[in-house]
């Protein structure tokens, strides 16, 4: 897959980009019955309060690995997307699969990645993620919403809310009276790729349907951290190809090697911040 320059200048005019169906139904349907059959990434979740009464779980892992997950986080389909968004050779920073349940599933209170990543040593916010949509997400179970161009802000100041850090409020109520506020509502298989500033929140799961979604993260090459923290500096990354998804199948983490699971005394989403 190669991007087009209409899509190139979206994402930097946005934000953030959708690109539809990057994931074809049999790729997603592997990508899901693993997730949801897979013992380990349960037992490795943990819950974060997102101090509204709802608790969002959720599994975070370093290494990509070389079970399926990895697969989809080193295919040429997301890794050579973020290569040309970002402007230079891309490494795994961290993945993470959120399970937003339903009826139980929490809200995210508004953030920038960079407002967490910031303390890891990160100089530049030259970073992304792409949330791969393993159910439909939608207004009802809790999609992502983001505000269109914040990414132009810089970074906000980010406190506590719950478990969780989020930006300034009273800087984002200004914020989306000058800014579009997006929903943005995702088919199984499509993939948002999202700049390290867009400031992005998602509200608590009410429905009666899940809304699972996997998230890689990734880092420039001349962004490395200039000091040690619990994700990886830079570290050059296998890609593999966009075949090896089927090829590979339903292999979970009883069959990989160590990803190197953070535990929630090491989650960035928290950790250094004042309440």
């Amino acid at each position: 897959m190669k991007l087009t320059q209409e899509q190139i200048k979206s994402y930097r005019h946005d934000g953030f980009l959708i690109i539809r169906s990057l994931f074809d139904s049999e790729e997603i349907e592997l990508l899901r019955k693993t997730a949801k059959e897979d013992k380990v990434l349960d037992d490795h979740s943990y819950g974060k309060d997102d101090g509204e009464g709802g608790n969002v779980r959720l599994s975070l892992w370093n290494q990509p690995g070389e079970g399926i997950y990895g697969h989809f986080a080193r295919c040429h389909r997301i890794v050579d997307t973020m290569e040309t968004l970002l402007e230079d050779e891309v490494y795994h920073y961290h993945s993470k699969m959120i399970l937003k349940d339903p009826k139980v599933g929490g809200a995210w209170t508004w953030h920038q990645d960079y407002g967490y990543w910031y303390e890891n040593g990160l100089l530049f916010p030259d970073l992304a993620s792409v949330m791969i949509a393993v159910d439909k997400a939608t207004k009802e179970n809790g999609c992502l919403q983001v505000i269109r161009g914040s990414h132009k802000l810089g970074r906000v100041d980010h406190v506590l809310t719950g478990d969780q850090a989020g930006a300034d409020l009273e800087r984002v109520n200004e914020i989306l009276k000058v800014l579009d506020h997006v929903y943005a509502e995702l088919n199984p298989g499509d993939a948002l790729f999202l700049h390290g500033n867009t400031l992005h929140c998602s509200a608590q799961n009410k429905s009666e349907h899940p809304r699972w979604a996997m998230i890689c993260c990734y880092n420039t090459k001349h962004n490395n951290p200039y000091k040690k923290h619990h994700h990886p500096p830079y570290t050059p990354l296998k890609k593999v190809s966009d075949d090896s998804l089927k090829e590979v199948g339903m292999k979970r983490f009883t069959e990989d090697a160590d990803v190197a699971w953070l535990d929630p005394e090491d989650d960035y989403s928290h950790r250094n911040l004042k309440g």
